[in-house]
C-alpha cells in the first residue's frame, strides 16, 4: 500500500498539526505501508494559471516546470492520500490549495455523468484511492472543521476518490504542554497512531478512535482563560 502525505503546516514537524499527523503515519507505516511525506514549505509549487494547456496543448502536463513535477505523479500512483492542514480561516492553508488546484492535469476536459451530477472524467486508467484529513485548529470546539471537511468530501467526489475519514484536534495548541507535563493526553496520540493501523488493515477507522483523537482535553472556560492569559503575557513582554 502506498501513501503519500502532505503537511501544509508552515511549522512542518514542529507544528501543531504534526502532533497528530506524525503517529497516524507511524502507525500506517508499522501496519505494512509505505509511506511518503512532503511539507508543502519545502516544495516550490507555482499557482495555476487556469489556462488549461493540460487540457488541449499538452494534454495531461502543466506548462509550469515546478516541484509538482514530482509531486502529482506520486499521488497519482497512492492508494491514500493524507491531507494535512491546521485551519486557516474556516479551510485548508493557502499552501495546501495550491497543491490541489494543481492537480487538474489528471482530468479531461470533458463531462461525464457520475452519481447523477456532472463531473470531469479523469485521464488513464482508474485507480480507487482514499483520501484521509488531518487537521487541527486553535479553537476549542469541534465544528470549526466543519467548512473544511465539506470541502475535502467535495474534492473526493471531483477527483472520484473515497473519503475514508477526518482525524481533528480542536483546542490543539493545548496538546505539546499537556504531553510535555505527563500522561494527560497519550491515549490521543496512541488513537491516532491506532486510526492509521485501522486504516491499513482494515481500509477503515472507526468512529470510537477519531472520536478520542478529538476529545475533550480541558473545559471551555478554562481554555478560554488560559490562551487568553498567554496572548497577554506575550504581548505584556513586547511592551516591555
Amino acid at each position: 500500500m502506498i501513501v503519500v502525505a502532505i503537511n501544509s503546516s508552515p511549522s512542518m514537524e514542529k507544528g501543531n498539526t504534526a502532533v497528530i499527523l506524525d503517529p497516524f503515519l507511524d502507525g500506517m507505516r508499522k501496519a505494512g505501508a509505505d509511506v511518503e511525506l512532503f511539507y508543502t514549505k519545502k516544495l516550490d509549487i507555482n499557482p495555476c494559471q487556469g489556462e488549461f494547456n493540460c487540457w488541449f496543448k499538452t494534454p495531461g502536463e502543466c506548462f509550469q516546470k515546478d516541484d509538482m513535477e514530482i509531486v502529482r505523479p506520486k499521488l497519482e500512483e497512492a492508494d491514500i492520500w493524507v491531507l494535512a492542514t491546521p485551519l486557516y480561516v474556516d479551510g485548508m492553508t493557502g499552501p495546501m490549495k495550491n497543491l490541489l488546484d494543481r492537480i487538474i492535469p489528471n482530468a479531461q476536459p470533458f463531462f461525464e455523468l457520475r452519481d447523477d451530477h456532472i463531473r470531469h472524467p479523469g485521464r488513464g486508467e482508474a485507480r480507487h484511492q482514499k483520501v484521509v484529513l488531518v487537521s487541527n485548529c486553535g479553537f476549542w470546539e469541534v465544528d470549526n472543521f466543519d467548512a473544511l471537511v465539506v470541502h475535502i468530501k467535495a474534492i473526493c467526489k471531483n477527483t472520484n476518490s473515497e473519503f475514508a475519514g477526518a482525524l481533528l484536534r480542536p483546542h490543539g495548541p493545548a496538546m505539546k504542554p499537556m504531553l510535555a507535563i505527563g500522561r494527560l493526553v497519550e491515549d490521543v496520540v496512541e488513537a491516532a497512531r491506532e486510526a492509521g493501523r485501522q486504516l491499513v488493515v482494515n481500509g477503515k477507522m472507526s468512529e470510537h478512535t477519531l472520536n478520542t483523537v478529538s476529545r475533550q482535553l480541558m473545559s471551555r472556560d478554562d481554555y478560554f482563560q488560559v490562551v487568553n492569559r498567554s496572548f497577554r503575557q506575550r504581548l505584556d513582554a513586547l511592551e516591555k
